[in-house]
C-alpha cells in the first residue's frame, strides 16, 4: 500500500475531524480512527469521546492548523483579487454589452454594494493612515 500519512484531517465548517489512520493490520485496510475534532476559528481542540491526545498528536494538530489557516488567508486574498477582475469584466459588460432591462436588473444592487464597499475601504485606509502617522 502506498505511503500515507498517520493523520487526516476531513474539512468542514470552521475547522476539521481528525482522524488516525491505521494501515498495518491483518486485512490490510486503511483503518480511521477519529481522535478529535478542531475549530480553526477559535483555536480549540476536542479529543474524541474519552480520548487522551498524545504529544505527537497535538504537534500533528498544531501544524495543520497553523498550515490550515495560512492557506484561508492566501485563498481569501486570492478570492478579492478576482473580484477585482470580475468587477473589470461587469464594468466592460455594463458598458458595452448590457441591454436597458438587464441593466435595470441589477444597477441598484450593484451601486449599494459598491457604495458600502468604498465606504468601508476609505474609513479602513483612513484609520490605517492615522495610526502610521502619514
Amino acid at each position: 500500500m502506498a505511503d500515507l500519512p498517520d493523520y487526516y484531517f476531513r474539512i468542514r465548517e470552521n475547522g476539521a475531524l481528525v482522524f488516525r489512520l491505521d494501515t498495518a493490520n491483518r486485512q490490510q485496510r486503511i483503518e480511521m480512527e477519529q481522535i478529535a475534532t478542531l475549530n480553526l476559528r477559535n483555536g480549540e481542540v476536542r479529543p474524541h469521546g474519552q480520548r487522551a491526545l498524545t504529544e505527537a498528536d497535538r504537534a500533528e494538530i498544531g501544524r495543520w492548523m497553523k498550515a490550515r489557516a495560512e492557506l484561508l488567508a492566501r485563498r481569501e486574498v486570492d478570492d478579492i483579487l478576482r473580484t477585482v477582475d470580475h468587477l473589470n469584466l461587469t464594468t466592460q459588460w455594463a458598458q458595452s454589452k448590457a441591454a436597458d432591462a438587464q441593466l435595470d436588473a441589477v444597477t441598484d444592487a450593484l451601486l449599494l454594494a459598491m457604495h458600502d464597499l468604498r465606504a468601508v475601504l476609505v474609513r479602513r485606509k483612513a484609520d490605517r493612515l492615522t495610526k502610521s502617522g502619514g
